[in-house]
């Protein structure tokens, strides 16, 4: 398995974080940990898509993002003191598996291999793009692109196009209203480009989608 986002890193200081890592696999809707658990470990994904939600002032719970193969989730814990606890609960959407790095493990390897702390450097890089992407999308894109850009990702990082989230979800992820989901999804279908079945969307082209919205 090859992460993408750690492109950039010595083959070798991958490998050593890798080392050490534990797998973990997990089946269709467990959760891996909950809010407020405490933040000891590291996933690299190696299989499968897992839902990042934490709770809202109101007593919601907000999707706030979909991790897929070649990602990961809880950086932060690698940076965080021992008293620390996680800012959000991560459920596996699908059979899956990560190459889990705790906390203890990775700064002795980084007493003995500085360098591994590249490895950090940029997951927790690719995690500041990640939001300032999204902080610019809030302030200047309107609520349709979003909603057709979050689709168009998903979409892309499903082997078959198709994403299985609610509308709840959808509008969850882009800040939007649930309404304004349907009516975006419902024009894009009437444009064909996108087709909508029971709990699910079907993007072919995800760059097609996102092309007629610019």
């Amino acid at each position: 398995m090859e992460w993408e986002l750690l492109r950039d890193v010595p083959a070798e200081e991958v490998r050593r974080v890798l080392s050490i890592a534990r797998r973990r696999t997990f089946s269709r809707g467990e959760v891996v940990f909950h809010e407020h658990d405490p933040a000891d470990s590291l996933h690299l994904i190696a299989r499968g898509r897992f839902a990042i939600r934490t709770s809202t002032p109101l007593g919601d719970t907000a999707l706030l993002a979909i991790r897929a193969p070649g990602e990961a989730f809880g950086e932060l814990a690698l940076v965080s003191g021992p008293e620390a606890v996680r800012s959000a609960t991560v459920e596996s959407l699908d059979a899956s598996e990560t190459h889990a790095v705790y906390r203890r493990e990775f700064d002795a390897l980084r007493r003995e291999h500085p360098r591994v702390g590249d490895v950090l450097v940029a997951l927790l890089a690719e995690a500041v793009r990640r939001t300032n992407g999204l902080l610019l999308d809030a302030y200047y894109a309107t609520a349709e692109a979003r909603v057709l850009r979050r689709l168009a990702e998903l979409a892309a990082a499903a082997p078959d196009g198709e994403v299985r989230l609610t509308q709840d979800d959808l509008a969850s992820l882009a800040g939007t209203s649930r309404a304004t989901v349907n009516r975006v999804l419902r024009d894009a279908q009437r444009r064909g480009a996108l087709e909508l079945r029971r709990g699910r969307v079907l993007v072919a082209e995800p760059d097609a989608l996102l092309g007629r919205r610019r």
